[in-house]
């Protein structure tokens, strides 16, 4: 038993530090200057050179670009909690014809790829003026997170106890105040599970920022970034630095509801 146990601690160890050299590399080069990182590309950095970081700042409008990403994914991920939340509740624990198949139909939206519906996403979207405008990326998004967190929310929805509902329901109080006052308090881990997986998926999400956000005032920080990278290709440090700024509010959501995540992923996998 203690050698499985220290196989598995081996292998553990082993994948984290996997994940966070790119992550300790990135950080490092990001305070290097220029002729340093040309000197010494993987050693640590004699002094920290910030200048980077305000450097980033000056040559692009990053800010701008973190303000757009932000926008996106609050209205994506609100709208998408909310839509989440009633339909996971009726498919859970409101009975109608044809809800397993509700429910089927919806997660197996999350095998298809977005990439398959940009075309047919894209002329609706001209037809309907939509390109270039936020509330038309935002609904998008919307739709694309949906379907997990209905799949997730609805099976934690049918773990909880029965006579919770029955108690609620003799004491007269109707679907809604059910779903708002007893289903969501003891909703919170995976509520802001899927709060912070969805914004990250909005935030790190690339091919529909590019097609249908073209204006260079609504470009997103994943867009930005692109191009940032592309125009100062030969000054890493630099380019670090703006990935470094891009990660930092994900990294802060996620530290900030980590005690709720592991619990919002094994939601339902226990009754």
């Amino acid at each position: 038993m203690k050698i499985e146990q220290s196989f598995k601690h081996i292998v553990l160890i082993g994948a984290s530090v996997i994940a966070l050299v790119p992550i300790f590399f990135m950080i490092m080069t990001s305070v290097k200057s220029q002729d340093e990182y040309l000197y010494d590309k993987i050693g640590l950095p004699d002094s920290l050179f910030f200048e980077n970081f305000s450097n980033v700042l000056i040559a692009s409008p990053f800010l701008s670009w973190m303000a757009n990403s932000a926008m996106l994914a609050v209205g994506a991920v609100c709208i998408s909690t909310i839509v989440s939340c009633l339909g996971a509740y009726a498919i859970a624990r409101m009975e109608f014809k044809g809800r397993d198949s509700l429910l089927a139909a919806s997660t197996s939206l999350m095998a298809v790829p977005p990439v398959v519906m940009i075309v047919p996403l894209f002329v609706l979207y001209t037809q309907l003026s939509l390109i270039s405008t936020y509330s038309g990326a935002i609904i998008i998004y919307a739709g694309l997170v949906t379907p997990f967190s209905v799949y997730l929310l609805t099976t934690f929805f049918r773990t909880l106890p029965m006579e919770l509902f029955e108690s609620a329901r003799i004491d007269g109080a109707n679907h809604v105040d059910v779903l708002l006052k007893i289903v969501l308090p003891l909703s919170l881990p995976p509520v802001l599970t899927l709060v912070v997986v969805n914004s990250l998926y909005v935030w790190n999400d690339l091919l529909i920022a590019i097609i249908f956000l073209q204006d260079d005032e609504k470009r997103t920080l994943m867009a930005g970034i692109s191009v940032f990278q592309g125009r100062y290709n030969n000054r890493i440090p630099l380019t670090m630095a703006g990935m470094v700024l891009a990660t930092a509010p994900m990294v802060i959501l996620y530290v900030s509801f980590q005690k709720y995540f592991v619990r919002g992923l094994m939601a339902g996998a226990i009754k």
